[in-house]
């Protein structure tokens, strides 16, 4: 059966309407328009309807616009392998792009600054059958050229999946309610499906909500919020797309209890519109918090215990992460949008100033670790693939070394002997020897994973010899090493898992479960010893709680707790109303007091008392 115009028409409402009111471009349309945005969810918004999927015929141009107060580069993160004018991307920019699809298929484009935020087209072939056209095979940006994976097969099933979650609030798990259901479009979608002799056919999905409601999207959440013993001090969430009263622009920082488990504080700061707030750190005195605006030019600094505003300090494009040096209290702020090579401000300490901008040989940076003793920045340098380490001592570049694709974050050992980058595109983490000019290895999060079958339990898993599935991880982010150097915890955004990497072999010994989007990771002091990890979710607005066992080993890690980052009423303290994304996009962590290695010798006396002999010496 052809297609015919009314067919189509029909087929393109059903989306809209499935997708919770989301427009799509008609397939006459000759051009279809994005405008990039600083609004959750919508952040490659279609002009056509509001939503960020559009559908058009061949030969349709896309076009980019600008909106939000950051620049963005326009990169095409999936498409359909082989297809004309693909990969496409761009240099970070606050202007117009635009390119012609010609190829059928699926389309995804994101910013490789702010990789969460997608805008997918389908570019459908009007003379097949009524069934809209996915491609036989898509191509990631970071693959080979010419390499492709099925477009009936877990990995592409997955990255469906995650945008439909990542472009729709009402997709996002919300531990408010009582089930977590996610709702897709019910449409009869054509793929290709790898067959037992290796050939790649056109098949026809009836269904595509059904093929990816067998990810699990009806969730009953009861009792699954419950605390964990007692931490020392308190826990600060970037909840970064929560809305308040007064702002046109989403973030909160929240204040979390160690020892109530409740949300004591959210600060939007209206009066400066705080624009996305994604990650923080403190002063060696643990009194005030310097925030960065990561879709904005910001960095701003709160006092800690009133939530006042301190300071609001430009200091360049997409500021993304900021650490102190240990004994000068200097911050290092990375420019994730600069793309000059001096894209690390240092100011001096208290943010009084801005002192210089430092020299890394790349730009966009994003987030960096400092050493134990102040002489080492280690940074992921996301647009060229490699990790710079800047030496203080010398005043210079030590070393520049390969890493896999897409390299977002890093962590140092406690003696900052060796250091880790998560290299988000190809789902590895880079081992560096700090001493050395080569890297010391590499951690292969997808090593037992098969992008075709998947895992046991979903859609399309085949048993293959060798692999584990309870060892995998996809898309790593951030990933710090624990203040005693015994596990490292990532945050894995594509499978919403944890993995945790035992630090003495260097091997993935242990996965958990996470939220989707599962993204921020930093360790704090439990009370009376040992260390908690604590997980964020940009699409979840529960905080996860990783414990140990006494020692601390990597391979008892556990879900000690899952705490709700919404506002608790009369005992949460706040600066303006909570409108809507209640305690959703958990981003960046700060745990209160600061108790790595270097930073937690530093400590007022106050804090110390708080802690063991351990916990003050990590590494005796």
């Amino acid at each position: 059966m052809r297609k015919v115009a009314r067919n189509l028409s029909l087929l393109l409402l059903g989306v809209g309407l499935l997708l919770g009111g989301v427009a799509v471009t008609p397939a006459s349309a000759a051009k279809v328009t994005f405008e990039i945005t600083d609004e959750p969810g919508s952040w490659f918004r279609n002009t056509a309807g509001g939503g960020s999927l559009a559908i058009t015929t061949p030969g349709s141009e896309v076009v980019f616009t600008g909106k939000s107060n950051t620049v963005h580069t326009r990169t095409s993160l999936i498409f359909p392998t082989g297809a004309i004018n693909m990969p496409f991307d761009t240099e970070p920019r606050k202007g117009s792009d635009s390119v012609v699809l010609h190829t059928p298929g699926l389309y995804v484009f994101t910013c490789k600054i702010h990789p969460y935020m997608f805008g997918a087209v389908i570019v459908d072939d009007p003379s097949t059958a009524d069934a809209l056209e996915l491609g036989k095979q898509i191509s990631l940006v970071h693959f080979p050229a010419g390499v492709g994976v099925p477009t009936k097969s877990d990995l592409a099933l997955r990255l469906l999946r995650t945008f439909f979650i990542a472009t729709n609030p009402a997709n996002w798990k919300d531990y408010t309610k009582g089930k977590w259901t996610v709702s897709y479009p019910a449409v009869p979608v054509r793929v290709g499906a790898l067959d037992s002799q290796g050939n790649i056919n056109d098949e026809v999905v009836p269904n595509l909500a059904a093929a990816l409601n067998l990810y699990g999207n009806d969730i009953d959440l009861t009792n699954e919020l419950f605390n964990p013993a007692s931490a020392v001090g308190e826990i600060w969430v970037d909840t970064q797309f929560e809305k308040t009263s007064g702002k046109t622009k989403p973030g909160t920082a929240t204040a979390i209890s160690g020892q109530t488990w409740k949300p004591t504080r959210k600060v939007a700061l209206p009066q400066i519109n705080m624009n996305n707030p994604h990650n923080m750190w403190t002063d060696k005195n643990q009194n005030v918090i310097y925030q960065t605006q990561w879709f904005d030019s910001k960095l701003t600094v709160f006092n800690r215990t009133t939530g006042r505003l301190v300071n609001n300090i430009t200091v360049g494009e997409s500021p993304a992460h900021v650490m102190t040096q240990i004994g000068s209290d200097k911050l290092h702020v990375t420019l994730n949008g600069a793309t000059d090579t001096k894209s690390v401000v240092e100011l001096s300490a208290n943010a009084g100033g801005i002192l210089r901008k430092i020299d890394i040989g790349e730009g966009n940076p994003h987030a960096h670790w400092m050493s134990h003793d102040g002489n080492l920045m280690l940074t992921p340098n996301p647009f060229d693939n490699n990790s710079t380490q800047f030496n203080f001592d010398r005043n210079a570049i030590y070393a520049k070394r390969p890493t896999g694709a897409l390299p977002i974050a890093t962590g140092m050992t406690p003696n900052s002997q060796h250091a880790y980058v998560a290299n988000l595109l190809d789902s590895t983490i880079t081992v560096i020897n700090t001493d050395a000019q080569l890297p010391a290895g590499e951690i292969k999060l997808l090593e037992k994973y098969d992008p075709i079958g998947g895992c046991p339990g979903f859609a399309l898993y085949r048993a293959i010899p060798g692999l584990d599935c309870s060892v995998v991880g996809a898309l790593p982010i951030q990933t710090p090493v624990a203040p005693d150097g015994k596990s490292m915890v990532t945050a894995n955004t594509l499978t919403g898992t944890i993995t945790v990497v035992d630090i003495a072999s260097n091997t993935v010994v242990k996965t958990l479960p996470c939220d989707p989007g599962c993204h921020g990771v930093q360790y704090g002091a439990k009370k009376d010893g040992g260390y908690y990890a604590y997980v964020s979710s940009k699409f979840s607005n529960a905080l996860i709680v990783v414990g140990f066992n006494e020692t601390g080993d990597a391979a008892s890690a556990h879900i000690a707790g899952r705490i709700l980052l919404t506002d608790a009423g009369s005992t949460t303290a706040k600066d303006a109303t909570i409108t809507g994304n209640a305690g959703m996009g958990g981003q960046g962590i700060l745990t209160i007091p600061v108790v790595y290695n270097g930073w937690v010798q530093q400590l007022p006396q106050a804090w110390k008392d708080q802690l063991t002999s351990a916990q003050r010496n990590p590494i005796p």
